[in-house]
């Protein structure tokens, strides 16, 4: 089916990004692999291509663009060759719609440079052991200090995508207790120094999948934060994550569309290659109907990601549109990778077929951003219901 969402420009875009990945990726990413993540200088190189400042307003130094089309390019020439750019989609997709929406001119003006140059990786730091998507009851503290100058952060946070890497972190905590009739006040973003002194990264965790995006566990022993690097206004975290979650699972949606066609793509390439029997396998029959199965849902899932990506440009894609997405997305992804894994046989369970990476990394699709289940509280909330 024709897509309609690209222009030239997009198309041009995809190129110079396809020529980076067969140049500056393919060539060392299972060494990324077996180290655990990707090396400081990759996120350097995306920033001297300008990947970092696409979506940066041009008053700040970045090209201004509001479209998650670039993106989804990005998602998908990623996935089509089965690698990633480790937390360069986090960094961009996420982050930087917090600092875009929720901080000062003072701010951007202070942190674009580094951020767009790559020299500041960012990441954003919400789970906590214990609490998983019940952000509301996080217990990480932050405390004005006496002279009104800075806080005091203490606490500790699991599973941050991006921690050992991690130049600045969007620290939620809690700067005021929660009333007891609305747990979600009191929460607020600090933007924190990784190189402040009382901030530590623990573990880094080790995953089934994703293995060049690093994980870690953070602690902050009496962090001192300056005041001037609180992002927004204080106590209103809670309903400055609720906002953001539009475009990440927006992106979460575009990734899973972009995994499901590579996997019909390696399915392809493999069983026109494989013979069985004296024959290729993709000449049986069976074969034939599993990935005809797979195309018609990646068709589906296409189109409502394409639309999803117009809607969110026109600034008109809600909350149980995003949640619709995501749930959809991952789910219909992990049917087609599924099958497209099992037409590889036992080679598809060795993680040098790219179908095995994938299979492996597209799992966590469904617990991040907000865990299916809770996709599901959102739209049914939406339903009335």
């Amino acid at each position: 089916m024709r897509r309609t969402i690209f222009n030239e420009d997009h198309e041009a875009f995809r190129q110079t990004v396809r020529d980076f990945i067969a140049k500056e990726v393919v060539p060392f990413f299972p060494e990324w692999e077996a180290a655990g993540q990707v090396p400081r200088d990759l996120y350097r190189k995306l920033g001297e291509l300008g990947i970092f400042g696409i979506e940066v307003p041009e008053e700040f130094g970045g090209a201004g663009i509001e479209s998650a089309k670039y993106e989804t390019v990005l998602a998908e020439e990623q996935a089509r060759v089965a690698v990633t750019f480790g937390t360069a989609g986090l960094h961009t997709g996420l982050c930087l719609g917090y600092l875009k929406r929720y901080a000062t001119k003072e701010q951007m003006h202070r942190w674009m440079p580094g951020f767009m140059s790559g020299e500041e990786m960012y990441a954003i730091a919400m789970t906590e052991p214990g609490t998983g998507s019940d952000l509301a009851g996080m217990t990480t503290r932050a405390e004005l200090s006496e002279d009104g100058t800075h806080y005091v952060l203490n606490g500790a946070k699991t599973f941050i995508t991006g921690g050992v890497l991690a130049d600045r972190v969007l620290v939620v905590c809690r700067t005021s207790p929660a009333p007891a009739e609305n747990r979600r006040v009191g929460l607020t973003i600090l933007n924190v120094d990784a190189k402040a002194e009382g901030f530590a990264v623990g573990r880094k965790l080790e995953k089934i999948g994703m293995r060049t995006s690093d994980t870690a566990e953070l602690s902050f022993t009496d962090v001192e934060v300056p005041v001037e690097d609180v992002l927004g206004e204080e106590g209103k975290a809670f309903f400055y994550l609720a906002d953001n979650l539009v475009k990440e699972r927006l992106y979460i949606g575009t990734l899973a569309a972009a995994n499901a066609w590579a996997a019909i793509d390696f399915a392809k390439e493999y069983t026109r290659q494989r013979l069985v029997f004296g024959k290729p396998v993709a000449s049986f029959q069976n074969t034939k109907f599993v990935l005809a199965e797979c195309a018609a849902e990646a068709e589906a899932l296409q189109a409502f990601t394409d639309r999803s990506i117009e809607l969110y440009d026109a600034g008109e894609l809600t909350a149980a549109d995003a949640a619709k997405l995501k749930l959809f997305g991952t789910e219909v992804s992990g049917r087609i990778i599924d099958k497209c894994l099992q037409l590889h046989g036992g080679y598809g369970y060795m993680l040098e077929y790219p179908i095995a990476r994938l299979y492996a990394d597209a799992r966590v699709s469904r617990i991040y951003g907000g865990t299916n289940e809770v996709q599901k509280t959102v739209i049914a909330k939406d339903l009335g219901l």
